[in-house]
């Protein structure tokens, strides 16, 4: 076959960059994956059916993010650069909790699963978003309830089937000042989170993860780590420093969490995405 006819054979089959996501993305999701999924886990893009847009919910990961203990958690050490040899390369140092990243159940349990050994299955789900701007605004302390969640189903139904369940408090907005960690004269830190109460009514349903868009899934004074003790334990997984979700719907998005496949990791800066 000559060139040209070979060239337009392949433009006359091209799909358009929307076509790709109405068509193209969610089939291979739901052709590629299932196997690798529980035999009653819902259709991956059950949710987003006919996505048309993807949405970043990462933060960029640098040396001076905001951590948990305020320290530099992130460290480069160049090993080549393009002036000298022609190429660059960094050798990184990052603890695992730093930017948006997992909290893996062996995190806060002495023999959970790893964050390698998170079933692929669990990474791609419906997401539920959450939202309690409002009251965060007025309160850096407030708490995800189990009134919001009943507010939430009051207005979109049920929970989807393995669910990760976000809360949006608004508190990304603050990545780039001190009001992130929000420490006081005494150095505890007041940002919003999960109550415990919220966590043990998830637990009783299919859940498979919980994300927040602060520095820790418990709420920044909390004395326990109540809700880190309670959802990892359980097999469950987390995620933090979650960014963006204003851009979603309270439902009918579809999140991907590319978690680090690290051996024996505890958790790992992760890409985190959603169809929308």
């Amino acid at each position: 076959m000559c060139h040209a006819c070979v060239m337009e054979n392949v433009k006359s089959n091209m799909l358009s960059r929307r076509g790709l996501f109405r068509g193209g993305v969610a089939a291979a999701a739901v052709i590629a994956v299932p196997q690798q999924l529980p035999a009653d886990a819902p259709p991956l893009f059950a949710q987003a059916a006919s996505p048309v847009r993807a949405e970043d919910l990462t933060h960029e990961l640098h040396e001076k993010f905001p951590t948990f203990f305020g320290e530099q958690q992130v460290f480069y050490d160049k090993k080549f650069s393009h002036e000298k040899d022609g190429l660059n390369l960094y050798e990184l140092r990052i603890n695992e909790h730093t930017g948006t990243h997992i909290d893996a159940p062996l995190h806060f349990s002495a023999d959970g699963k790893s964050v390698a050994e998170l079933p692929v299955g669990d990474l791609v789900a419906p997401l539920v978003v959450v939202d309690i701007r409002a009251r965060a605004a007025d309160d850096a302390d407030a708490q995800l309830t189990p009134d919001d969640l009943k507010a939430w189903t009051d207005a979109n139904g049920d929970l989807p089937e393995g669910a990760v369940v976000a809360l949006n408090s608004g508190w990304d907005a603050h990545v780039g000042t001190d009001k992130f960690r929000n420490a006081d004269a005494e150095g505890k830190m007041h940002f919003p989170g999960f109550h415990i109460e919220t966590i043990h009514q998830l637990l009783e349903g299919s859940a498979r993860a919980i994300a927040v868009d602060t520095l820790s899934l418990d709420f920044g004074p909390s004395p326990d780590f109540a809700v880190h003790n309670t959802w990892l334990p359980a097999g469950r997984y987390g995620i933090e420093g979650i960014a963006n979700l204003a851009a979603l719907p309270a439902n009918g998005a579809t999140i991907v969490v590319g978690a680090p496949k690290v051996r024996g990791g505890t958790g790992g800066p992760a890409r985190v995405f959603a169809f929308v």
